[in-house]
C-alpha cells in the first residue's frame, strides 16, 4: 500500500447493490461444525460453495485460505503436534494463508494439560515463519472478518476464490523423496537414486560434492546449484512478474 492510499476501501461494511457477488469456498466439515458462520455469510450476500477441502476451512481467493480454530481447538492441536504441518502445507498452496483463532484467548490459562507458555511459543513460531494470526472473540466477528477479507481479495485485488491441489506425501519415504526432488534440476528419478545411495537426506547433503560420482546425470552444474540453495543465507526478494513454474 502506498502512502497516498487509505484504509477506507477496506473497511466499508455495506455492499453496494451494483457490486459483483463475493464467493467463499467452505470446507464441507466446517459447514457442519459452524453452520452459524455459513448462515451469517449467506445473509451478507456471500455466495457459498461447499467442497471437501484437503487443507483449510475457507478459501477467499487464489492466494488466501483461512484455517479457523476455536481457542480450545488451537490448544488441542498443540498436544497432537500436527498444527505446524497443517498450516505450512496450506501456505505452500496459498501464500497469503492465515490462522483465525476464535474465542477468548485468556482461556489458555485455565487448561491443565498444556502450559500457557507453550501456546504463546507456538504463536510466536507461526508468526516468525510468516503465518499471520487473527483473533476474533465470537462467530459474529469471524463472519465480519471473513466477509471483509473476501471482499478485499475479490473486489479490490481482483482475485477469484480457487481450490488448489496439494502435493501429497503420505509416507515418510515419500516426504524425503519430495524434499530432495524439489532441489534445482534434481527431480523425482534422481532424488530416488540419491536416497538409495545415501539413505537419508542429511547424509546426502553432507556428501553433496560426491553426487556426480554416485548418481548418473548429477554433474557439477547441478550440485553447485544445490549447494547454493543449501548454503546461501536467506534474503527475501521482491516478487517478480514472471509466472511461477508448474
Amino acid at each position: 500500500m502506498s502512502s497516498t492510499e487509505t484504509l477506507i476501501p477496506f473497511i466499508k461494511e455495506k455492499r453496494k447493490t451494483d457490486e459483483p457477488p463475493i464467493t467463499i469456498i467452505v470446507d464441507s466439515r466446517e459447514c457442519s461444525s459452524a453452520p452459524k458462520i455459513v448462515k451469517g455469510l449467506t445473509e451478507l450476500g456471500v455466495n457459498i460453495k461447499t467442497e471437501t477441502l484437503e487443507k483449510g476451512d475457507y478459501i477467499v481467493s487464489d492466494e488466501c485460505a483461512i484455517e479457523r480454530k476455536t481457542v480450545n481447538d488451537f490448544v488441542y492441536t498443540l498436544t497432537r503436534r500436527y498444527l505446524f504441518e497443517q498450516i505450512f502445507r496450506l501456505k505452500e498452496a496459498y501464500p497469503k494463508s492465515l490462522l483465525l483463532i476464535e474465542g477468548y484467548m485468556p482461556m489458555i490459562y485455565k487448561f491443565s494439560k498444556i502450559q500457557p507458555a507453550a501456546v504463546w511459543g507456538a504463536m510466536f513460531n507461526l508468526a516468525k515463519n510468516g503465518v499471520p494470526m487473527i483473533n476474533t472473540s465470537s462467530q459474529k466477528e469471524t463472519i465480519d472478518f471473513l466477509y471483509v477479507a473476501a471482499r478485499q481479495e475479490q473486489l479490490i485485488e481482483k482475485r477469484a476464490a480457487t481450490v488448489h491441489a496439494f502435493k501429497n506425501y503420505d509416507t515418510l519415504s515419500e516426504a524425503q523423496m519430495y524434499f530432495i526432488a524439489s532441489l534445482p534440476n534434481v527431480g523425482r528419478e534422481k532424488a530416488t537414486a540419491i536416497l538409495q545411495s545415501y539413505q537419508t537426506p542429511l547424509n546426502a547433503f553432507i556428501n553433496v560434492d560426491d553426487w556426480g560420482k554416485i548418481v548418473k546425470g548429477l554433474g557439477p552444474v547441478i550440485t553447485n546449484k544445490v549447494k547454493a540453495v543449501l548454503t546461501t543465507p536467506y534474503k527475501e526478494e521482491q516478487q517478480s512478474n514472471q509466472p511461477e513454474p508448474k
